[in-house]
C-alpha cells in the first residue's frame, strides 16, 4: 500500500498540484488537506506547498499559521512527523516557529522567477537522502519574500549543528540570502523548507528531474516511519 503524505492547500495555493503529481510519481498516496480542517487524517508526512497563502496580506505566511489546519501540523511535528515547507510553505512554517530564521523581502525588493542551483549541505536526512553526492541540483524559484535571514548566533548555531539543507551554488543567490542559505531544519531534523521548488523540477519534460530526488527521499522517509512510526530520522552528521 502506498503512503499517505499529506498536501496542504490554504487559499492561494498555486503548486498543491504540481506537488500531488510529484508525490503519485514517488510512489505515494497523496491526500488533500483544506486549511480549514483540524486534523491531518492519519497521513504518514505533510507538505506546504507554494504559492501566496490568503494572499500573502501582511506578509508572507503570517495569516496561514493560524489556521487550523496549521495546529494540527504543529502537533504532528512536535510528535516527530515529517513536514517539509516550499517556497510560501517555507515561509509558514518559518512564521510558525516551526523552523529556525526568517524570510524577508527579497534584496532587490523584485520578484525572482528563474531558474538557480542548490546544492545538499547533507545527505543523510529524511530529505536527502535520495540525493547523488556533489551534484548541484537545477530548479526553479519564483517569490518576492525569499531572502533568508536570522542574527549571527543563530547562523553560527545552525552550521555548528547541520541544520542549513541547501544553499545556492554556483553563484546563484537570486534574493540576498544571509550565507547564501536556500533551506533549513528544525534542531530535530524532521522538520525542512527550501525556497526553490523541487515538484517543478521532478520530470525531465519541465527542464530539470533534479527536484525529484527530494520528493523521493521525503516519501522513501515517510514509508519508513510508517512502518516504523517511533523512529525518527536524521543521522550523525
Amino acid at each position: 500500500m502506498a503512503v499517505r503524505v499529506g498536501v496542504v492547500v490554504f487559499p492561494g495555493s498555486n503548486c498543491d498540484r504540481d506537488t500531488v503529481h510529484a508525490l503519485h510519481l514517488a510512489g505515494a498516496d497523496p491526500v488533500v488537506l483544506w486549511h480549514e480542517q483540524a486534523t491531518l487524517e492519519g497521513v504518514a508526512a505533510v507538505v506546504l506547498p507554494g504559492g501566496f497563502a490568503y494572499g500573502d496580506y501582511v506578509r508572507a505566511g503570517v495569516i496561514a499559521r493560524f489556521s487550523p489546519v496549521m495546529r494540527a501540523v504543529s502537533a504532528f511535528a512536535a510528535d516527530g512527523g515529517l513536514v517539509l515547507g516550499i517556497c510560501n510553505g517555507f515561509q509558514v512554517l518559518a512564521e510558525a516557529g516551526l523552523v529556525p530564521g526568517a524570510l524577508l523581502r527579497n534584496a532587490s525588493l523584485r520578484f525572482a522567477g528563474q531558474e538557480v542551483a542548490i546544492s545538499a549541505e547533507r545527505l543523510d536526512t529524511p530529505f536527502t537522502h535520495a540525493l547523488v553526492a556533489n551534484a548541484p541540483l537545477r530548479m526553479p524559484v519564483a517569490h518576492g519574500e525569499g531572502r533568508y535571514h536570522a542574527d549571527d548566533a543563530t547562523l553560527d548555531a545552525l552550521e555548528a549543528d547541520g541544520q542549513i539543507l541547501f544553499r545556492y551554488a554556483d553563484g546563484s543567490n537570486p534574493n540576498g540570502s544571509l550565507r547564501a542559505i536556500a533551506g533549513v531544519m528544525n534542531a530535530a531534523g524532521n522538520v525542512a523548507g527550501l525556497m526553490p521548488h523541487p515538484e517543478r523540477a521532478s520530470e525531465a519534460i519541465l527542464g530539470s528531474d533534479d527536484g525529484f530526488g527530494i520528493i523521493r527521499s521525503l516519501v522513501e522517509s515517510a514509508a519508513r516511519a510508517a512502518n516504523e512510526p517511533a523512529r525518527l530520522a536524521v543521522g550523525s552528521r
